[in-house]
């Protein structure tokens, strides 16, 4: 996913000329009209169904322009193809997620989660405490799509609990995730904005402090005005009882099924790749179920013979866990996951990727990139210039790695003739193109998030306040001229120890 160059060769015979900027903005404006068109008729559920065919209907436009301008339609079709085989990896990642999910659940390790973190988080100091856990968490393993598929499902299940409003706990819980993602030194993004721009990594993530601890301590003193001025009175101490009782009834809540948890994060942070850290972790679910939860797991497949185990606990992996509980906090909680109810953003993200796929074979999105740079007279201008590219492009090509790589080698000219260091740049790669990609419901993480934490990106978008905050004190901090370091300026690396 580090590489969005095409390898479809071009036929000899004929030339393609250079696209217009009218024709690079009529797939894109078309793209707009539609998508407004779409949460116009279908709202919170357009993302079901009416984004995904806006979003291929537009790839035809972009196909359509192309061809206009000299390409084949093997050309446009093998840019589509290319797109979409940037995010196998991301959709691997998404159906073992899901898996993951399913087979927590069963194994009680989520209800255990959920039953500790009820009794341990205080309602008024949650908000901010999910975001701090989530930031450790994310900067200890480097992955802010781990920390979020299984800290943040436990922390919505306990917001549940407190009768603590979903949205800003999910914006809680990403704002810590991408936090912890962007500083450490094992995320595969802080790598990429790293190496595009041929800086070394520990200076870069030194350089991103100026930006990164402000923008998350903000974010962190919303988050406790929040949660000391929520309401919680709907959720009575008997409520909570309640459900406690619930969540013992139909598992064995005990530390062990938090060994799942434990493994995960251990395999994570010994740097062990994404989707067989999560697919071990979720093997190792369906393992503690079969063990410690074996009337949940035959209760599941129905099936109460010798078999029944292993039945129940691969049923979990592909259609998830559901609760047969009284009470109805408690079955809503956990009737979730499976890689089927991954299926759906699977289906956007592959969409939203022939429609990038399409717009960069075209040279589309170079040509509005250029465009954006063409007014640009300051370094104030440049930086706004680059957060907003960073943000379209992780609108337009639907990717957060092309959100990086594509700006990152475009501007890398124009800081240094504006005598600005490279890590400037790469700094605000990060302020910009790994930080919002999540607001965007098509994104590869917009989409990840929306799926993994049960809520809508447009709900839990004005709360994810880290990734709104650090955008825009990287615009002030170029119009103050604010640590811009300069060209000239001799950096080296860090010394090991």
């Amino acid at each position: 996913m580090s590489n969005t160059s095409s390898s479809t060769p071009r036929d000899p015979h004929h030339t393609s000329r250079s696209p217009s900027l009218l024709d690079a903005l009529i797939p894109l404006l078309v793209l707009i009209a539609l998508l407004s068109l779409s949460v116009f008729f279908y709202g919170a559920d357009s993302s079901y169904g009416p984004n995904q065919i806006a979003l291929l209907l537009c790839a035809g436009v972009a196909a359509l322009m192309g061809m206009k301008n000299g390409f084949t339609w093997n050309e446009m079709e093998g840019g589509m193809l290319h797109g979409i085989s940037l995010v196998f990896g991301a959709i691997l990642i998404l159906l073992a997620v899901g898996a993951l999910i399913g087979s927590w659940i069963l194994a009680g390790t989520v209800p255990s989660m959920i039953y500790y973190g009820v009794q341990m988080l205080s309602p008024q100091w949650f908000y901010a405490a999910s975001c701090v856990i989530c930031a450790v968490v994310g900067l200890s393993i480097g992955s802010s799509w781990t920390t979020a598929g299984t800290l943040g499902v436990a922390l919505m299940g306990i917001a549940a609990a407190l009768g603590l409003n979903p949205a800003i706990t999910a914006g809680a819980v990403i704002s810590g995730a991408y936090f912890g993602d962007k500083m450490s030194p094992l995320s595969d993004t802080t790598n990429v904005a790293a190496a595009v721009t041929s800086n070394d990594l520990f200076l870069h993530i030194r350089h991103m402090l100026w930006t990164t601890i402000p923008a998350f301590v903000v974010a962190l003193i919303v988050f406790a005005v929040i949660g000391l001025s929520a309401d919680t009175g709907h959720t009575s101490a008997g409520d909570i009882e309640q459900l406690l009782g619930a969540l013992q009834e139909e598992f064995r809540i005990s530390f062990v099924s938090l060994l799942p948890l434990v493994l995960l994060l251990f395999m994570a942070w010994k740097k062990i790749p994404a989707y067989p850290t999560l697919m071990i972790g979720a093997l190792v679910g369906c393992l503690i179920a079969m063990v410690f939860e074996p009337n949940a797991t035959r209760q599941l497949a129905g099936d109460e013979g010798p078999l029944g185990l292993l039945k129940g606990a691969w049923h979990s992996l592909f259609d998830g866990y559901k609760s047969t509980s009284s009470n109805e906090a408690v079955a809503s909680l956990l009737s979730k996951g499976g890689m089927s109810s991954m299926l759906n953003t699977i289906w956007l993200i592959i969409s939203a990727m022939a429609f990038g796929g399409a717009m960069e074979r075209a040279g589309f999105l170079e040509r509005i990139v250029n465009w954006a740079l063409s007014g640009v007279k300051s370094v104030g201008g440049l930086i706004t210039s680059t957060v907003l590219t960073c943000f379209g492009m992780n609108a337009a090509a639907g990717d957060q790695y092309m959100a990086i790589i594509i700006p990152g080698r475009m501007f890398r000219d124009a800081f240094a003739e504006k005598g600005l260091h490279g890590l400037n740049l790469s700094r605000t790669l990060e302020d910009s193109g790994t930080i919002t990609s999540v607001l965007i419901p098509w994104n590869t993480c917009g989409a990840y998030m929306s799926a993994t934490l049960g809520i809508t990106t447009f709900t839990y978008a004005p709360f994810a306040l880290f990734n709104i905050i650090c955008p825009l004190l990287a615009i002030a901090y170029g119009w103050l001229h604010f640590k811009q370091m300069p060209l000239g300026k001799q950096t080296q690396p860090i010394p090991a120890e």
